[in-house]
């Protein structure tokens, strides 16, 4: 699976530059030119890498990062075009994986970005819409309640989780959760679980707002922000 960059930089030349090289690299490419906008798609989408420009219209690039924290461990690479120490100290002691001054080498730029994807680890905990879910210790809450879940429920949840913003084919859902058991089962297998988790998880399972259906395609996880 391609790893997702999130872009937030309003210098829309430098922007749309850096989305175009990303992706002729392969890799998928969400784009903001502010800290709102940003945060919209952190809420919603589950990203690999998030490039951050330290300064924005609407607000610092470092409160971002403290804001960015309650939706996962997404490493961060931040960008100014202010080349001072005490910005640079600041970023690395707020956890940034990296930093760099503009302008820079889009070379250099690439070989970091690929140095810090190889080097990541496996998100352990999982925070979308009201619901976490603690790889380590197999337990999910809903709105810091633990509630439970069959081994089923709470795979399925994992995987809509780990992709959320993405449009998931029930043949996915169905290869990735049954077929890696070597278990052979049909569609209907797959909306029974989803509707039983759906009356775990959503507050109005009747209306969905975690787990969306797509029809004539599958599912996509998706939290509807106010």
């Amino acid at each position: 699976m391609m790893s997702r960059i999130l872009i937030i930089e309003d210098d829309m030349d430098l922007r749309e530059g850096l989305a175009y090289f990303l992706g002729k690299d392969g890799y998928e490419v969400l784009t903001a030119g502010t800290k709102r906008a940003g945060m919209e798609i952190i809420r919603k989408v589950l990203c690999d890498l998030i490039l951050l420009d330290c300064n924005l219209p609407d607000g610092s690039g470092f409160d971002l990062c403290t804001e960015a924290k309650e939706y996962g461990d997404v490493p961060i690479l931040m960008l100014t075009a202010r080349d001072t120490e005490m910005d640079e100290v600041k970023a690395l002691e707020m956890g940034v994986a990296d930093y760099m001054s503009k302008p820079f080498s889009i070379a250099v730029l690439k070989a970091r970005i690929k140095k810090i994807l190889q080097g990541r680890k496996p998100e352990t905990r999982l925070v979308s819409g009201g619901i976490t879910l603690e790889k380590e210790a197999c337990k999910v809450y809903k709105n810091e309640e633990e509630i439970r879940c069959s081994k089923v429920e709470y795979q399925l949840l994992m995987y809509f989780m780990e992709n959320r913003g993405r449009v998931l084919s029930k043949e996915q859902i169905l290869a990735h959760v049954w077929d890696s058991q070597g278990k052979f089962v049909d569609e209907n297998t797959l909306s029974v679980n989803i509707r039983r988790l759906r009356g775990k998880i959503e507050d109005d399972p009747k209306h969905p707002a975690l787990i969306r259906t797509v029809h004539g395609i599958g599912y996509v996880w998706r939290k509807e922000e106010e």
